[in-house]
């Protein structure tokens, strides 16, 4: 199954259905009552439409329907081998090889010499405080008592973003602390008048 691509939430389709069969709606509770939307932002209609691709690729079938009173159908769907070993092919691979995602921030932070220091430290502030806000939140549902049990196998995800938010937040703080205290000198002709490679034109360079 070499061949096979799959999107995060089929990945996350294909491992609640490697537990046991489920329905989609049944699907879309329990990745919500795991993971929130943490690692995969997870909609009821990108669900039953992910949940459709997979059985036309053969990773996943039907098992059978069924009804609850004057409720639509439900249908409950399996792993299938193929699905399984796709699932496992992709999970090694994305924990083996890192990728470089290019994500925006890393970018912006590269290019905010265009703006001016204080803008650029007032920016970082808001940053902070939204960070601020999601690790609140990861704290808060951490320590609600869950409706439940989630043993810590089915969260060390989320557990990684709230760690990757708190060493984001602390890095960003120091580097706002750098750029205020002129510890971080901020762009200017001196500056790059002092640095041969990156003189700006008309500066004479040495051979």
């Amino acid at each position: 199954m070499d061949d096979v691509s799959l999107t995060p939430l089929g990945i996350v389709i294909l491992g609640l259905l490697a537990e046991r069969p489920m329905h989609p709606y049944e699907m879309y509770q329990l990745a919500s009552v795991r993971r929130g939307d943490q690692l995969v932002k997870i909609k009821p209609g990108s669900l039953y439409h992910t949940v459709g691709r997979l059985e036309q690729q053969k990773l996943l079938a039907s098992i059978g329907t069924d009804r609850e009173g004057n409720r639509p159908e439900r249908t409950t769907y399996a792993i299938t081998a193929s699905g399984r070993a796709a699932l496992e092919h992709q999970l090694r691979d994305m924990l083996a090889v890192p990728v470089r995602e290019y994500p925006r921030l890393p970018l912006a932070l590269a290019e905010m010499h265009n703006l001016s220091a204080e803008t650029a430290c007032e920016m970082l502030r808001f940053r902070i405080g939204h960070l601020d806000a999601t690790i609140a939140d990861f704290d808060r549902t951490h320590c609600q008592p869950p409706a439940v049990e989630k043993p810590r196998i089915f969260t060390v995800g989320g557990d990684y973003v709230r760690a990757m938010t708190i060493a984001e937040r602390e890095w960003l703080s120091a580097l706002v602390a750098e750029i205020e205290t002129g510890e971080l000198p901020w762009l200017s002709q001196e500056l790059l008048d002092r640095h041969v490679g990156f003189a700006s034109p008309g500066t004479p360079t040495k051979d």
